[in-house]
């Protein structure tokens, strides 16, 4: 199997591994108990905590939630008055900023360019005295693209909003912006484990509670943190860091490599080419049925687009967010890859793809 499906989920890391292993075991007290063994798993989460808060700007405090869905949902509604958005992001910022709007809360969703980048004018006009809460994401999940959050942020202080980054796919990867007031994270997308993300919430801003209860973590979050979940994340931030760069240029080679075996083969890259993260390759060839092609190389795990929208029938909303047709967005697909991505492996799965892509117009 050749896994290029990174931006769905990461292989977990060793390291991560290593880090969760003794708190799975022996060591399984509850963090927020008084006693020896509870003051030892504290240990733990703080330090995982502080590697977290390594990879944000200064001057705020990571809370540890159950994955970055929660964590945007707090952000959200933990806040009030009117939000403005993107067209392009994450379902689970565009799904809860809807509920939102049911409840009576003003929504504005503001348009993004053929390449996804938001369009700075239009934001200005969105953004306007009165706002709340701006979100944007800092690397979009299904194409690429690297908003300039730091702008945008700039926009939404000079009418007095808050700025949200969902920084899931760009965290460990790319720089989060100092601009930022609340940043959301999730672990298994850095090579750590599924079922812990953050919260980043800047010093002096308040949010009401989503989960009512203990009041355990910074932020007012309840419930009880396992410990195994933040040594990992926190051994994955670490991993993350050190490596930055080597990571950096290594998915930028293989970016390079697969953009020029496919756009040579007629594929059309979707998203920017320059302002872009390098480990999302996004490309469509008309009349490709990706059904199809999907179920004949099922060794080689790649996606039609969001693992979170898969199966819903619907062509992607941020592919037509950009301009493509329901055909083309259709014809589309994604390959994520990474840290443990040969190049060997991917030049080899590209290949098979685009063979089994040819066989079907030769069908037609």
């Amino acid at each position: 199997m050749i896994y290029l499906d990174y931006q769905a989920t990461t292989p977990l890391a060793p390291e991560a591994m290593a880090a969760m292993a003794p708190w799975m075991t022996d060591n399984f007290a509850n963090p927020h108990a008084a006693h020896v063994p509870g003051r030892a798993a504290k240990a733990a989460v703080e330090a995982a905590r502080a590697a977290v808060a390594a990879l944000m700007p200064d001057g705020g405090t990571v809370s540890f939630t159950s994955g970055a869905t929660e964590a945007l949902n707090w952000a959200i509604k933990g806040s009030a008055g009117p939000i403005v958005t993107l067209a392009s992001e994450h379902a689970a910022v565009l799904d809860t900023v809807a509920a939102a709007a049911r409840h009576g809360r003003e929504v504005r969703v503001v348009p993004v360019g053929p390449g996804g980048l938001i369009d700075l004018n239009a934001a200005r006009e969105a953004i306007r005295p009165g706002t709340a809460l701006v979100a944007a994401m800092l690397v979009n999940n299904e194409i690429g693209t690297i908003q300039p959050i730091e702008a945008i942020a700039d926009l939404a202080h000079a009418t007095g909003a808050r700025m949200l980054c969902d920084a899931v796919q760009g965290f460990g990867r790319e720089i989060v912006p100092d601009g930022c007031d609340l940043v959301a994270v999730s672990a298994h997308k850095i090579h750590g484990p599924k079922g812990i993300g953050a919260l980043w919430i800047r010093d002096g801003i308040e949010l009401e509670p989503l989960l009512h209860g203990g009041g355990q973590e910074p932020g007012g979050r309840s419930g009880t943190l396992s410990p195994a979940l933040c040594a990992g994340f926190g051994a994955a931030a670490r991993i993350a860091k050190q490596r930055f760069g080597a990571d950096r240029a290594h998915v930028a080679q293989l970016f390079r490599a697969a953009h020029q075996a496919l756009g040579s083969a007629g594929w059309t890259l979707n998203g920017s080419l320059e302002e872009r993260y390098p480990g999302n390759l996004n490309m469509h060839l008309v009349g490709l049925d990706v059904a199809r092609l999907m179920s004949q190389l099922r060794d080689i795990a790649f996606s039609a687009g969001s693992a979170c929208a898969s199966g819903s029938g619907r062509p992607s909303h941020v592919l037509k967010a950009i301009g493509l047709t329901d055909a083309e967005a259709r014809s589309s697909i994604r390959l994520g890859f990474g840290r443990y991505t040969t190049e060997e492996e991917l030049l080899a799965a590209i290949q098979h793809i685009d063979s089994a892509a040819r066989a079907q117009q030769v069908a037609a």
